[in-house]
């Protein structure tokens, strides 16, 4: 017997219909289902099926977990990268010694010719450290408006002493002069700063940083001041204290020990092949380039190079160290897509598996569906939702576990915490289009079900 709608009714549907209208009320009650019904409907089904949805949402939730666990752990990184940059910012440039090239595969040759008009590089040039006395000149000479430090790197694993309590011998000994605590990021808690009489003499004067004041002296940081400490067995007297910074990169910058530049390399670092470092800073990013070009000419000739030399020292912008390590962060980020990617397309195919199976397993319950007077879309629409639901189970789950495995990596680096809106956003995106991709066929697939067929099947 055939209805309106096309709909085949068997003769017991019929009688019903005959006797009781509320049928025929069901019917087109079900022929116009709500999205509210529909979505009811497929959220039973898939409840009711808890060990299969729970491995496919498992295995979308790893997918997700990969991408945006990894994310939030370089933007907490790149955040915390950009903390350490924050004093020098974009205005300032270090001046470093080239260190000198290595050839492989050539028995030692000759370099690629030079071009016309190139500038030669003399290999007697290569690998020249910067001396204490290039630095200092440089300082002197150097009479572009910028402030002007020079440093020298002692130790990372200093071992520091008052009385018979001790440190661990992981403390940074640095050198460095008066503008050191300015261009590093550094400031005064109690005390004072170095002076250019302590970096001319060499007196054994030094700051300390919070970890190594709390260990001898306590809380209070002004305490230490005046005191005599030991660095490797050599007294120094704390002229200062340092404001906390925190740590980066696993590494505390509150656990070191800063003198002069003139002590550090007569106590700690008498190595004559190590370099100092000079950095400046100006008081505005447009005067960069212009500090920069007045540096390189005041530099060569305090580094005796002649006119067709190369330079035998690198000019390193604070901003272009910046993107030298976005630029690698990028390259961890496109890994950490592909292997979302690779686990969220293993999972669709999982996840279209499941839903052909469904449509096998519910056939007779699809054919009493239409029989009723439900239309193709009703059956496609509740297989459509069913997957997209599974999906975003897995986007959900995926999304809390990554933010909080990102941000373990936050609080090693003790950033604040983060939520990578624009990754969740897309998680949620993908996770969806999965969902409605790998659903389509099944539902369609169902849809094209014969109703009489159906309501055979065993």
């Amino acid at each position: 017997m055939y209805f309106p709608g096309n709909t085949v009714l068997t003769h017991a549907h019929h009688q019903a219909f005959c006797v009781e209208r509320n049928i025929y009320y069901l019917s087109e009650t079900y022929y116009y289902m709500t999205f509210r019904d529909t979505f009811s409907l497929a959220f039973r089904t898939i409840r009711s099926n808890k060990l299969r949805t729970g491995i496919t949402v498992t295995i979308i939730a790893l997918g997700i977990t990969a991408l945006i666990g990894i994310n939030t752990a370089i933007e907490a990184i790149q955040q915390k990268f950009l903390e350490s940059f924050s004093s020098m910012g974009a205005m300032g440039f270090t001046v470093r010694y080239k260190e000198p090239r290595r050839i492989f595969g050539n028995g030692g040759g000759d370099l690629k010719k030079e071009k016309k008009g190139q500038r030669k590089e003399k290999k007697s040039n290569q690998g020249k450290p910067i001396t204490k006395l290039q630095a200092e000149t440089f300082k002197t000479n150097f009479h572009f408006p910028a402030t002007v430090s020079i440093n020298l790197f002692g130790l990372r694993d200093g071992i520091v002493a008052v009385g018979s309590k001790k440190t661990s011998p992981n403390v940074w000994v640095m050198g460095g002069d008066e503008n050191y605590l300015d261009l590093n990021g550094f400031s005064i808690r109690y005390g004072r700063n170095l002076n250019v009489l302590d970096v001319q003499s060499g007196r054994n004067v030094c700051m300390i940083g919070k970890d190594v004041a709390v260990k001898f002296f306590g809380d209070n940081l002004e305490t230490p001041v005046d005191k005599i400490i030991k660095v490797n067995n050599i007294p120094f007297r704390v002229i200062g204290t340092l404001e906390p910074k925190g740590s980066t990169f696993g590494r505390s910058l509150d656990n070191v020990v800063i003198t002069s530049y003139t002590n550090v390399r007569r106590f700690f670092n008498s190595n004559p092949n190590s370099s100092f470092s000079i950095q400046v800073k100006v008081k505005d990013i447009q005067l960069v380039d212009g500090a920069i070009s007045e540096a390189t000419g005041i530099f060569r000739p305090i580094r005796r190079l002649a006119t067709t030399e190369e330079d035998n020292f690198v000019m390193d912008k604070s901003d272009s160290i910046v993107e030298m390590l976005m630029r690698n962060l990028s390259f961890i980020t496109i890994a950490a897509v592909v292997i979302g990617i690779i686990t969220l397309a293993g999972a669709a195919i999982g996840l279209m598996n499941i839903m052909l199976v469904a449509v096998t397993e519910r056939t007779k319950e699809i054919g009493l569906v239409k029989a009723i007077g439900g239309k193709k879309n009703n059956v496609r629409v509740q297989f459509l939702y069913e997957s997209i639901i599974i999906s975003l189970l897995g986007a959900g789950i995926g999304i809390f576990f990554g933010i909080l495995l990102g941000n373990v990596v936050g609080l090693l680096l003790s950033t604040s915490f983060l939520v990578p809106w624009g990754w969740v956003v897309a998680g949620i995106v993908i996770c969806s289009a999965v969902g409605l991709l790998a659903g389509l066929y099944p539902a369609v697939k169902a849809a094209r079900l014969n109703p009489i067929e159906a309501l055979r099947y065993e």
